[in-house]
Protein backbone atom coordinates (compact mmCIF):
# COMPACT_ATOMS: atom_id res chain seq x y z
CA UNK A 1 0.00 0.00 0.00
CA UNK A 2 2.88 2.37 0.80
CA UNK A 3 4.28 2.06 -2.71
CA UNK A 4 0.95 3.04 -4.27
CA UNK A 5 1.66 6.56 -3.02
CA UNK A 6 3.98 8.78 -5.04
CA UNK A 7 7.41 9.47 -3.44
CA UNK A 8 6.43 13.11 -2.82
CA UNK A 9 3.19 12.08 -1.10
CA UNK A 10 5.13 9.60 1.04
CA UNK A 11 7.53 12.33 2.14
CA UNK A 12 4.68 14.76 2.81
CA UNK A 13 2.85 12.14 4.90
CA UNK A 14 6.05 11.33 6.81
CA UNK A 15 6.54 15.01 7.64
CA UNK A 16 2.92 15.36 8.78
CA UNK A 17 3.27 12.31 11.03
CA UNK A 18 6.51 13.67 12.51
CA UNK A 19 4.74 16.97 13.21
CA UNK A 20 2.34 15.18 15.59
CA UNK A 21 5.18 14.50 18.03
CA UNK A 22 4.72 17.61 20.16
CA UNK A 23 0.96 17.10 20.56
CA UNK A 24 1.16 13.38 21.37
CA UNK A 25 4.05 13.81 23.83
CA UNK A 26 2.12 16.47 25.75
CA UNK A 27 -0.91 14.17 25.94
CA UNK A 28 0.97 11.60 28.08
CA UNK A 29 1.43 12.53 31.74
CA UNK A 30 4.63 10.50 32.23
CA UNK A 31 8.27 11.25 32.88
CA UNK A 32 9.87 12.31 29.54
CA UNK A 33 12.32 9.38 29.65
CA UNK A 34 9.47 6.91 30.11
CA UNK A 35 7.70 8.39 27.07
CA UNK A 36 10.88 8.35 24.98
CA UNK A 37 11.68 4.75 25.93
CA UNK A 38 8.19 3.40 25.30
CA UNK A 39 7.97 5.19 21.97
CA UNK A 40 11.37 3.93 20.84
CA UNK A 41 10.63 0.32 21.84
CA UNK A 42 7.46 0.31 19.73
CA UNK A 43 9.16 2.12 16.82
CA UNK A 44 12.04 -0.39 16.82
CA UNK A 45 9.57 -3.29 16.53
CA UNK A 46 7.81 -1.59 13.60
CA UNK A 47 11.12 -1.02 11.81
CA UNK A 48 12.18 -4.63 12.41
CA UNK A 49 8.97 -5.87 10.79
CA UNK A 50 9.65 -3.64 7.78
CA UNK A 51 13.35 -4.36 7.13
CA UNK A 52 13.49 -7.92 8.42
CA UNK A 53 16.50 -9.17 10.31
CA UNK A 54 19.17 -6.43 10.34
CA UNK A 55 22.83 -7.26 9.89
CA UNK A 56 24.43 -4.82 12.29
CA UNK A 57 28.20 -4.72 12.03
CA UNK A 58 29.25 -2.57 14.95
CA UNK A 59 31.75 0.19 14.30
CA UNK A 60 32.87 3.13 16.41
CA UNK A 61 30.99 5.65 14.28
CA UNK A 62 27.76 3.62 14.33
CA UNK A 63 27.97 3.32 18.10
CA UNK A 64 28.57 7.04 18.60
CA UNK A 65 25.90 7.84 16.01
CA UNK A 66 23.38 5.70 17.91
CA UNK A 67 24.34 7.44 21.16
CA UNK A 68 23.79 10.82 19.48
CA UNK A 69 20.41 9.61 18.19
CA UNK A 70 19.56 8.58 21.76
CA UNK A 71 20.43 12.04 23.01
CA UNK A 72 18.32 13.59 20.25
CA UNK A 73 15.16 11.71 21.19
CA UNK A 74 15.54 12.01 24.95
CA UNK A 75 16.24 15.75 24.77
CA UNK A 76 13.44 16.40 22.29
CA UNK A 77 10.82 14.63 24.42
CA UNK A 78 12.13 16.39 27.55
CA UNK A 79 12.06 19.78 25.79
CA UNK A 80 8.42 19.24 24.86
CA UNK A 81 7.63 18.85 28.55
CA UNK A 82 9.76 21.83 29.66
CA UNK A 83 8.92 24.42 27.01
CA UNK A 84 6.36 24.95 24.25
CA UNK A 85 6.23 22.47 21.37
CA UNK A 86 6.97 25.34 18.98
CA UNK A 87 10.18 26.16 20.85
CA UNK A 88 11.19 22.49 21.04
CA UNK A 89 10.89 21.74 17.32
CA UNK A 90 12.07 25.08 15.97
CA UNK A 91 15.19 25.19 18.16
CA UNK A 92 15.97 21.56 17.25
CA UNK A 93 15.67 22.61 13.61
CA UNK A 94 18.96 24.51 14.05
CA UNK A 95 20.79 21.16 13.61
CA UNK A 96 22.25 21.97 10.14
CA UNK A 97 24.15 24.90 11.68
CA UNK A 98 25.76 22.63 14.25
CA UNK A 99 26.64 20.24 11.40
CA UNK A 100 28.46 23.08 9.65
CA UNK A 101 30.37 23.94 12.84
CA UNK A 102 31.23 20.33 13.70
CA UNK A 103 32.40 19.68 10.15
CA UNK A 104 35.44 21.89 10.71
CA UNK A 105 36.67 19.56 13.46
CA UNK A 106 35.45 16.13 12.44
CA UNK A 107 35.31 16.31 8.63
CA UNK A 108 37.96 18.99 8.10
CA UNK A 109 35.52 20.95 5.94
CA UNK A 110 35.86 24.72 5.72
CA UNK A 111 32.97 26.90 6.89
CA UNK A 112 31.86 29.03 3.95
CA UNK A 113 30.69 32.64 3.92
CA UNK A 114 27.16 31.33 3.36
CA UNK A 115 27.50 29.17 6.48
CA UNK A 116 28.60 32.13 8.62
CA UNK A 117 25.69 34.27 7.40
CA UNK A 118 23.25 31.45 8.18
CA UNK A 119 24.82 30.84 11.60
CA UNK A 120 24.44 34.54 12.45
CA UNK A 121 20.79 34.50 11.36
CA UNK A 122 20.01 31.33 13.35
CA UNK A 123 21.74 32.66 16.45
CA UNK A 124 19.70 35.85 16.13
CA UNK A 125 16.53 33.76 15.94
CA UNK A 126 17.55 31.84 19.08
CA UNK A 127 18.09 35.08 20.98
CA UNK A 128 14.45 35.98 20.31
CA UNK A 129 13.30 32.70 21.88
CA UNK A 130 15.15 33.51 25.10
CA UNK A 131 13.99 37.14 25.10
CA UNK A 132 10.42 35.83 24.87
CA UNK A 133 10.79 33.27 27.65
CA UNK A 134 13.27 34.87 30.04
CA UNK A 135 10.51 35.25 32.66
CA UNK A 136 8.22 32.50 31.41
CA UNK A 137 9.95 29.47 32.93
CA UNK A 138 10.88 28.02 29.55
CA UNK A 139 14.59 28.88 29.49
CA UNK A 140 15.79 25.43 30.62
CA UNK A 141 13.45 23.73 28.12
CA UNK A 142 14.80 25.95 25.36
CA UNK A 143 18.36 24.96 26.24
CA UNK A 144 17.40 21.25 26.16
CA UNK A 145 15.80 21.81 22.72
CA UNK A 146 19.04 23.33 21.41
CA UNK A 147 21.02 20.39 22.85
CA UNK A 148 18.63 18.07 20.98
CA UNK A 149 19.61 19.84 17.75
CA UNK A 150 23.30 19.47 18.65
CA UNK A 151 22.85 15.72 19.24
CA UNK A 152 21.01 15.40 15.92
CA UNK A 153 23.86 17.17 14.16
CA UNK A 154 26.36 14.83 15.83
CA UNK A 155 24.40 11.83 14.57
CA UNK A 156 24.56 13.16 11.00
CA UNK A 157 28.31 13.74 11.36
CA UNK A 158 28.97 10.18 12.57
CA UNK A 159 26.77 8.81 9.79
CA UNK A 160 28.85 10.73 7.26
CA UNK A 161 32.09 9.48 8.86
CA UNK A 162 30.76 5.93 8.58
CA UNK A 163 30.53 6.42 4.82
CA UNK A 164 28.73 3.29 3.66
CA UNK A 165 26.92 2.79 6.97
CA UNK A 166 23.16 2.40 6.98
CA UNK A 167 21.02 4.98 8.79
CA UNK A 168 18.61 2.11 9.48
CA UNK A 169 21.15 0.42 11.72
CA UNK A 170 21.93 3.61 13.64
CA UNK A 171 18.23 4.35 14.08
CA UNK A 172 17.43 0.83 15.30
CA UNK A 173 20.39 0.77 17.67
CA UNK A 174 19.53 4.25 18.92
CA UNK A 175 15.95 3.23 19.66
CA UNK A 176 17.23 0.24 21.64
CA UNK A 177 19.56 2.54 23.61
CA UNK A 178 16.68 4.93 24.38
CA UNK A 179 14.59 2.04 25.69
CA UNK A 180 17.44 0.72 27.87
CA UNK A 181 18.05 4.17 29.36
CA UNK A 182 14.35 4.55 30.10
CA UNK A 183 13.80 1.24 31.95
CA UNK A 184 14.21 2.69 35.51
CA UNK A 185 11.60 5.35 34.69
CA UNK A 186 9.02 2.87 33.40
CA UNK A 187 8.37 1.52 36.89
CA UNK A 188 6.87 4.78 38.15
CA UNK A 189 4.21 5.43 35.53
CA UNK A 190 0.44 5.46 35.75
CA UNK A 191 -0.84 3.22 32.97
CA UNK A 192 -4.11 4.44 31.46
CA UNK A 193 -5.87 3.55 28.19
CA UNK A 194 -5.24 7.10 26.94
CA UNK A 195 -1.51 6.89 27.69
CA UNK A 196 -1.13 3.48 26.03
CA UNK A 197 -3.05 4.47 22.89
CA UNK A 198 -1.08 7.72 22.60
CA UNK A 199 2.22 5.87 23.08
CA UNK A 200 1.24 3.37 20.37
CA UNK A 201 0.45 6.27 18.04
CA UNK A 202 3.89 7.77 18.77
CA UNK A 203 5.80 4.54 18.22
CA UNK A 204 3.87 3.07 15.30
CA UNK A 205 3.00 6.17 13.29
CA UNK A 206 4.95 9.22 14.49
CA UNK A 207 8.32 7.42 14.31
CA UNK A 208 8.00 3.89 12.85
CA UNK A 209 5.63 4.35 9.92
CA UNK A 210 6.91 7.88 9.24
CA UNK A 211 10.47 6.58 8.97
CA UNK A 212 9.39 3.85 6.52
CA UNK A 213 7.61 6.41 4.34
CA UNK A 214 10.58 8.78 4.39
CA UNK A 215 13.18 6.07 3.71
CA UNK A 216 11.19 4.64 0.80
CA UNK A 217 10.70 8.10 -0.76
CA UNK A 218 14.13 9.69 -0.33
CA UNK A 219 15.87 8.00 -3.32
CA UNK A 220 13.12 9.18 -5.70
CA UNK A 221 12.75 12.87 -4.84
CA UNK A 222 14.92 15.77 -5.96
CA UNK A 223 17.34 17.46 -3.57
CA UNK A 224 15.10 20.55 -3.50
CA UNK A 225 12.05 18.46 -2.60
CA UNK A 226 14.06 16.68 0.11
CA UNK A 227 14.89 20.11 1.57
CA UNK A 228 11.48 21.77 1.34
CA UNK A 229 9.02 18.99 2.19
CA UNK A 230 10.38 18.17 5.69
CA UNK A 231 9.85 21.85 6.63
CA UNK A 232 6.21 20.77 7.05
CA UNK A 233 7.19 19.26 10.43
CA UNK A 234 8.33 22.43 12.28
CA UNK A 235 5.52 24.43 10.67
CA UNK A 236 2.67 22.06 11.60
CA UNK A 237 3.96 20.90 15.00
CA UNK A 238 2.93 24.10 16.87
CA UNK A 239 -0.35 24.24 14.95
CA UNK A 240 -1.56 20.83 16.23
CA UNK A 241 -0.64 21.74 19.81
CA UNK A 242 -2.40 25.11 19.54
CA UNK A 243 -5.57 23.58 18.06
CA UNK A 244 -5.95 20.64 20.45
CA UNK A 245 -4.25 21.81 23.66
CA UNK A 246 -4.43 25.58 23.35
CA UNK A 247 -0.70 26.18 23.76
CA UNK A 248 0.10 29.37 21.84
CA UNK A 249 3.74 30.33 21.18
CA UNK A 250 4.78 33.92 21.86
CA UNK A 251 5.25 36.49 19.11
CA UNK A 252 9.03 36.76 19.52
CA UNK A 253 9.35 32.96 19.51
CA UNK A 254 7.35 32.79 16.28
CA UNK A 255 9.53 35.46 14.67
CA UNK A 256 12.64 33.63 15.87
CA UNK A 257 11.30 30.37 14.44
CA UNK A 258 10.57 31.96 11.08
CA UNK A 259 14.12 33.33 10.98
CA UNK A 260 15.64 29.94 11.84
CA UNK A 261 13.56 27.93 9.35
CA UNK A 262 14.01 30.53 6.58
CA UNK A 263 17.78 30.71 7.11
CA UNK A 264 18.17 26.91 7.00
CA UNK A 265 15.95 26.49 3.93
CA UNK A 266 17.58 29.34 1.97
CA UNK A 267 21.07 28.02 2.78
CA UNK A 268 20.08 24.51 1.69
CA UNK A 269 18.54 25.73 -1.56
CA UNK A 270 21.61 27.83 -2.42
CA UNK A 271 23.92 24.89 -1.67
CA UNK A 272 21.75 22.59 -3.79
CA UNK A 273 21.94 25.04 -6.70
CA UNK A 274 25.72 25.38 -6.30
CA UNK A 275 26.16 21.59 -6.31
CA UNK A 276 24.00 21.28 -9.44
CA UNK A 277 26.03 23.99 -11.20
CA UNK A 278 29.30 22.31 -10.19
CA UNK A 279 28.14 18.94 -11.52
CA UNK A 280 27.02 20.52 -14.79
CA UNK A 281 30.37 22.34 -15.18
CA UNK A 282 32.31 19.13 -14.42
CA UNK A 283 30.25 17.20 -16.97
CA UNK A 284 30.87 19.83 -19.65
CA UNK A 285 34.62 19.80 -19.00
CA UNK A 286 34.69 16.00 -19.09
CA UNK A 287 32.91 16.03 -22.46
CA UNK A 288 35.40 18.43 -24.04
Amino acid sequence: MIYKLSPIMRMVLASVLWSLGGLLIKMIDWNPLAIAGGRSAIAAIVMMFYIGRPTVKMTKNKFYGALAYTGTLVCFVSANKLTTSANAILLQYSAPIWVALFSTWFLKEKITKLDWITIAAVMGGMVLFFMENINGGYVFGNIIAIISGVFFAAMLIFLKLEGNGSPVEITLLGNVFVFLVSIPFLFNIVVTPKAILTLLALGIFQIGFAYILYASATPYVSSVEAILIPVIEPLLNPVWVMLFIGEVPGLLALIGGIIIVSAIVIRSLIESKQEKTLKKTTAVKAAQ
